[in-house]
């Protein structure tokens, strides 16, 4: 009889470089989300260095996607801290909160647009609707996002069902930077999309960064994307960070959890529920 092994202790982070330790951009600490019975995150610790892309790995249900929402604010955490700049946003609601997303962009795992708009207003929709920045400077604006995505003013005119899946990322990506965030998300960032695609999207991704300053928080299970995106990795298993690390140590991180699941094999520490037919 299989007998699915605990969940490893959780990982300590290596300490970063004395110059950018002092506040971390994203600082988690202690971080637990419960759904019934079921413990999602299970007293995360994580810190984020400004101008660093960080990447979060992990099987599907191991709660990446609850990590994002909580640090977004969309959910409520049961106990923990989130401090953006050395602001506590757990407990925030109304304009406070609002004031923190503010530093926000997101690239949605599907893109996400509004089928009732057009690209560019898709573009510029946090611009005119969340800065109420009038709609002929959102336009010109919007337009210089999709020439730095690699898209011309006529895909501005189209509605999101004329694009293919690899426009409709870009135009996605276009609309995460269009405010110029401090800290962009970025989930799943090439489901979807065939290989050449999802290079072309990744490289993307590093220069729209690079040039913003940002930050950057990423989930994803493409460890080619993966590779390609990020400066860190860590590993969500059981509620728990297990690994982290420099991106160029992942192949010899030396955990059985992390050396499984980048390698895509069946046998190993994690066990998936397979019902038989």
């Amino acid at each position: 009889m299989n007998h699915t092994p605990e969940a490893p202790a959780a990982a300590s982070q290596p300490t970063a470089p004395a110059a950018d330790s002092a506040v971390p951009k994203i600082q988690i600490r202690g971080l637990t989300k419960v759904f019934g019975d079921k413990v999602v995150l299970d007293g995360i610790d994580l810190d984020i260095q400004k101008g660093e892309s960080m990447l979060v790995i992990g099987g599907s249900g191991s709660g990446k996607s609850v990590l994002l929402k909580c640090i977004l604010g969309l959910l409520h955490p049961e106990a923990g801290s989130i401090k953006v700049d050395g602001e506590e946003v757990v407990g925030l609601y109304g304009d406070d909160l609002e004031r923190i997303r503010r530093k926000f962009g997101m690239l949605f795992q599907n893109a996400a647009l509004f089928d009732s708009l057009t690209v560019w207003e898709n573009v510029a929709f946090g611009l005119v609707q969340g800065q109420r920045m009038a709609r002929d400077r959102a336009r010109g604006i919007a337009y210089e996002k999709l020439a730095a995505v690699g898209l011309g003013e006529d895909v501005g005119q189209l509605t999101p069902a004329e694009l293919s899946g690899g426009m409709r990322k870009r135009v996605g990506l276009a609309r995460a930077i269009a405010t110029e965030p401090e800290i962009i998300f970025f989930d799943e960032p090439t489901t979807g999309l065939d290989p050449i695609m999802g290079d072309v999207i990744d490289r993307l991704i590093v220069d729209c960064v690079k040039q913003l300053g940002a930050t950057g928080l990423s989930i994803t299970h493409d460890m080619a994307s993966a590779r390609r995106i990020s400066d860190r990795i860590a590993m969500l298993y059981k509620g728990k960070i297990i690994w982290v690390g420099p991106t160029a140590q992942i192949d010899v991180s030396g955990n059985p959890y992390v050396e499984q699941f980048i390698n895509g094999r069946a046998e190993g520490p994690i066990q998936m529920e397979v019902r038989a037919l």
